[in-house]
Order: C-alpha cells, then structure tokens, then sequence
C-alpha cells in the first residue's frame, strides 16, 4: 500500500509532503517540535490538517471527497504506551482487530494466535495485561496492531518507554514482522533506523530537511539533527579554497568526497567525535584543524567522556578528560586532521 500525505497545519508550524512506497519502511527523524507527531496524527486521522490530503493506495482520506474517520482508515499507530484493554485477557485483546473488522469469534481468536506467535508471546495468551512486563505488553501490542490487517501501520517511539535490556529483542521482532509492510515510524534511535526503515527523513521546524535512504543519511547526514543523532560533528557553510566557512564563523579543511565543489557552494563537512584531540593550547606539528570553543557539557560515553562544546564534540578517555580538568564553561581546543574531515555538498 503507498501513502502520499501533504499536511498544512499552520497553529503547530508544520508544512510537510511525504511519500512511502508500498512495503517500505520510512523512519521520521527530527527534534523534539519538529512536528512528526503531527504527521502521525494527520495520517490517523485524529487531526484535520488545515490544508492537504492523505492518500493511502489510491483511496482518498482527506480533501475534496470528504474526511474518513480512523476507525474507517485501515491504520493502525502503535505508541510508546500498550494502551492494552485490562479487562480483556491478551488473546482477546488481539483478538479485538479482527473483531471490529466483522470476523467471527472462532476466526479472530485463530488470528489473534497466529500474531502472537508472530512476536514470540503466545504463551501470554490467557493472562491479562496487569500481570506481563512492559515488553511482553508492547509485543502484544504489536501483534494487536498487525492482527487489525492494516494498510499503513505507524509506530510512534515503540520502545522509548522500555528497559535498555528488553529494547532489543523487540527490535528484532519488528524487524521480522514489519518485513513487506508499509510502515511510518518515530524513532530518536539510531539503531531504529538503521535497522528498521528502508529510508529516512528528517523533519525540522515543520519541513522536510532530509530524505534519503537510511544509512546514506546517517553517514552523509545533511542537517544539524541527523548529524547528532548518528553521533557526528557537522559544520555547514560556503566551499572557498580548500576549507569549509561555516556559517557559525568556523573555517575547517577536509577532504572532498565528491569530485570538486564549486567556490562558494554550500557544503557540509562532518568528522567523528573520535577523531578530535582536546587542547588547552593549539598544538603545533603537522596541519591540523584547531578550533577555540568552550565546553558546555560533559556526559559519559560508553568507556569514555564524551566533551561538548556546542554542536560539537569531542570523545575522550576517562584520564584524559580527568589530567585536563574539563568542565563546563572552560575554554579549550578541539584539534582535528584534515584528513579526518570529509566535505561534501548539500
């Protein structure tokens, strides 16, 4: 099933056009605002955008022809929350898709089995939702969402609520039954991403800002937002003799990994935090890019510090951090090869 969704909502900011092929998965991206919420709700149907339309495998739910209620759509949002029924024992709850479509008791229950076997839960099939864990209740959910035979399945943060230790088996129960489906998902997760959805695109400020396939936008990423979320330092401005003039005033040389960008063109150069030596003074040596910025945060990072000065960061060891005596509000020097760099255009 395709979806081509525009949404004009100006009270929230947001003027969006998004196209999911059929069984692709497509992961929406961006800060908290950016207005991905929104786009969930416009293809729900629980908000009317002011202008645009929504159309799900040709068939029009929003626009000239009239409003189609949720109920009518054949999409199903799965959010951070189960919102399982707690009178209903997990088979019925699954069950109650396949209901509200007419099938009978018999067939629905069959269905209802199926799926939760799917997300490996049919032994929880006689308790009720007060007695299972958060992720044996969010895989429920899932086979609930999938039992309701939707055309468009939209996942809204699926695992922001659960334990670092139950996030990944249902990652990996997704990846199995979303396979073929077409599916929106939110996600601030790196790992959702990349292996989950086909595609990505980014959102800021109620626009598109990046689109593209998923890991080409987590290792080129375009924007400010992807470039944090895949873990890179990212300086965008105009290409003049060989370095990058960042519009925040920061000049840094790189490597070009396209052929030649024109003088003066918008490009974008982006290095790992790993590849960042930290300076109380600017070294002196080989040519290196030193840049003066002062430290706004410190935070851990797996086995090592990671240093924040802005939008840009540097991942130090433990000792290093500790025999620099680093803290918020000191001035230091983020030094990084050139070769280290890689430019390319926006």
């Amino acid at each position: 099933m395709t979806l081509e969704l525009t949404a004009g909502v100006p009270d929230r900011g947001v003027d969006v056009t998004i196209e999911v092929a059929a069984g692709e998965t497509v992961a929406l991206l961006g800060p908290n605002g950016a207005g991905k919420s929104t786009v969930l709700a416009v293809a729900a149907g629980t908000l009317r955008p002011e202008r645009g339309r929504v159309v799900l495998d040709g068939r029009e739910l929003t626009g000239e022809r009239g409003f189609v209620p949720p109920h009518a759509r054949r999409v199903a949002l799965l959010a951070q929350d189960p919102l399982l029924f707690p009178h209903l024992s997990v088979l019925d709850n699954v069950a109650f898709g396949p209901r509200s479509l007419g099938h009978g008791r018999r067939t629905s229950r069959e269905s209802a089995l199926r799926w939760l076997g799917e997300v490996d839960a049919a032994d929880l099939a006689d308790r009720r939702p007060g007695g299972i864990s958060g992720g044996q209740a969010q895989r429920v959910a899932v086979a609930r969402a999938l039992a309701a035979e939707p055309s468009l399945l939209l996942l809204d943060e699926p695992m922001a609520a659960l334990d670092v230790a139950v996030a990944p088996a249902l990652r990996q129960t997704l990846r199995r039954v979303l396979a073929d489906r077409t599916v929106v998902l939110v996600t601030h997760d790196v790992l959702d991403a990349l292996l989950l959805a086909d595609r990505v695109v980014v959102l800021d400020d109620g626009r598109v800002v990046e689109d593209g396939p998923s890991a080409e936008v987590l290792s080129r990423p375009r924007s400010p937002f992807a470039a944090r979320i895949a873990g890179l330092n990212m300086v965008a401005g105009l290409w003049r003799d060989g370095a990058v003039l960042g519009d925040d005033g920061v000049a840094i040389r790189g490597l070009a990994a396209e052929a030649g960008p024109a003088p003066g063109e918008r490009v974008v150069a982006v290095f790992r935090p790993s590849a960042v030596s930290v300076f109380h003074e600017a070294p002196g040596g080989s040519p290196r890019n030193s840049l003066a910025v002062t430290v706004t945060d410190l935070e851990p990072h797996g086995d090592q510090v990671r240093v924040r000065a802005g939008h840009l960061a540097a991942d130090l060891t433990v000792q290093s951090a500790a025999e620099l005596d680093l803290a918020p509000g000191v001035r230091v020097v983020f030094a990084v090869k050139a070769t280290e760099v890689y430019v390319y255009r926006t």
